[in-house]
């Protein structure tokens, strides 16, 4: 496949060595030398120090020939832009970075899909969209909501003490349990679970579920202490914040603590919720924070362009006796590190938009690709075609790669779980869970 991508900043950056990977024609194209060094010589990619709105350069590149052109600029007028020329030279597929919610609304996708520009990404809007699942449960590390949230996949750092740890699979995750355990995240390992397998004190642990269960599963998890968010904490005013506070539950109420008056104005003029407090301070005064009452926080989330004062905040907030935390941390080397600090939940802008891009490329019919940053995997909603191999088998006898695993399916508007015996149709609509690099390979099983 052919992929052209505008701007080596952290997105563009990070999708071209993804891509690379998969030796699929890469082209990055940025104006900036210091953004493309060592690029073409440790990543098997062609780099380009042009300039990306430059008619000459998207020739150069070969833009009217790209399965896939990818604006992420910083400028979101200049990736519309760059969309439009790619388009008409040609280009099967655009997608553009955008910076403006306004423009994923409805009527103003189709009205830029007629100009030439297929899709638009706005990164915080889809970590805000991941926040805001990650808090409304304070006892889950990360939530995928599958065709509405008939299906959820949750994920669940088990302590000592539970009720599941220490048991063999076999008797804890039965056929007809109402939840499957698909995967466990152990000592920096994705294991996909078989029933010989046992849960021990800090896995992460990966449940397929019904919503209706998911007490269920909190109990089992030792997850009873845990309460519900009322009042959480933001540390930072950025377009994540923003965007997040915009998706609050009325339930909720925040506070925002901001050093930018003016970008407190900002964010007062956006976000019309009245259970919104800013505060014009620094929120790692720990001082601060005590005076403000973090101790009646239920949730602490970290949103600063600094991946290590979220680290240390989210320390910060877990001593001061907030159980939920959460951190965005953009440097993919410190994801480990913050793992194993069990800080909470991590989030990661570059891996979001990366997931997203991503079902873009597949040939099967796939409605969601999200990204498990914790577990180093996907989760994938696959839509069954007429005729394709999962169909002429049950689930135990497709061979299926053994980095992935199938958890649950919606047929017909009613959810399941699937388990060996489960026969799939067309049609179905399956949630597969894929450790990374394993997507690709699980597609055409689909087709």
């Amino acid at each position: 496949m052919k992929i052209v991508i505008a701007g080596a900043g952290a997105v563009g950056t990070h999708l071209a060595k993804l891509f690379s990977r998969e030796h699929h024609d890469i082209t990055l194209i940025d104006e900036d030398p210091a953004r493309l060094a060592h690029l073409s010589s440790n990543y098997d990619m062609l780099t380009l120090q042009m300039s990306p709105s430059s008619i000459r350069s998207l020739r150069e590149a070969e833009a009217g020939r790209a399965d896939i052109f990818i604006a992420v600029t910083p400028d979101e007028a200049r990736n519309m832009m760059i969309c439009m020329l790619a388009a008409k030279l040609g280009a099967k597929k655009t997608v553009a970075r955008v910076n403006n919610a306004e423009y994923l609304a409805e009527e103003n996708v189709r009205y830029f899909q007629s100009l030439g520009v297929a899709a638009m990404i706005y990164p915080e809007e889809l970590v805000g969209e991941e926040i805001m699942a990650s808090i409304r449960r304070s006892w889950v590390r990360q939530s995928v909501a599958v065709q509405g949230g008939k299906l959820l996949l949750i994920c669940v750092k088990v302590r000592k003490g539970a009720p599941i740890v220490n048991r063999p699979l076999r008797e804890v995750s039965l056929p007809d349990s109402p939840y499957h355990i698909v995967a466990i995240k152990r000592r920096g390992e994705t294991i996909i679970p078989h029933g010989n397998d046992s849960i021990r004190h800090q896995d992460a642990v990966y449940f397929m579920t019904k919503p209706d269960y998911l007490e269920e599963i909190k109990a089992i998890a030792g997850k009873d202490d845990y309460p519900d968010v009322e009042n959480v904490v933001f540390l930072g005013g950025g377009s994540t914040t923003e965007r997040a506070l915009c998706r609050m539950p009325d339930f909720m109420h925040a506070k925002v603590f901001e050093t930018n008056e003016h970008r407190i104005e900002e964010l007062d003029g956006v976000v019309s919720n009245s259970h919104v407090m800013y505060i014009n301070g620094d929120g790692r005064d720990v001082d601060l924070l005590i005076e403000e009452g973090i101790s009646q926080a239920q949730a602490f989330v970290a949103c600063t362009t600094n991946s290590e004062m979220n680290i240390l905040s989210c320390l910060a907030a877990k001593r001061a006796g907030v159980r939920k935390t959460v951190a965005m941390v953009e440097n993919l080397d410190y994801i480990q590190m913050a793992e194993s600090l069990d800080i909470g939940s991590i989030l990661n802008k570059k891996t979001i938009a990366a997931a997203y891009i991503y079902q873009m490329m597949l040939k099967a019919d796939v409605t969601t690709v999200k990204s498990l940053l914790i577990a180093n995997a996907d989760v994938a909603e696959f839509v069954v075609a007429e005729g394709a191999k999962v169909t002429r088998h049950p689930v135990k006898d497709l061979a299926l790669p053994a980095t992935t695993t199938l958890g649950g399916m919606v047929r017909n508007g009613k959810a399941h779980l699937i388990n060996g015996l489960t026969q799939l149709q067309a049609g179905d609509i399956v949630v597969a869970f894929c450790v990374e690099g394993s997507l690709k390979r699980l597609e055409k099983y689909f087709k």
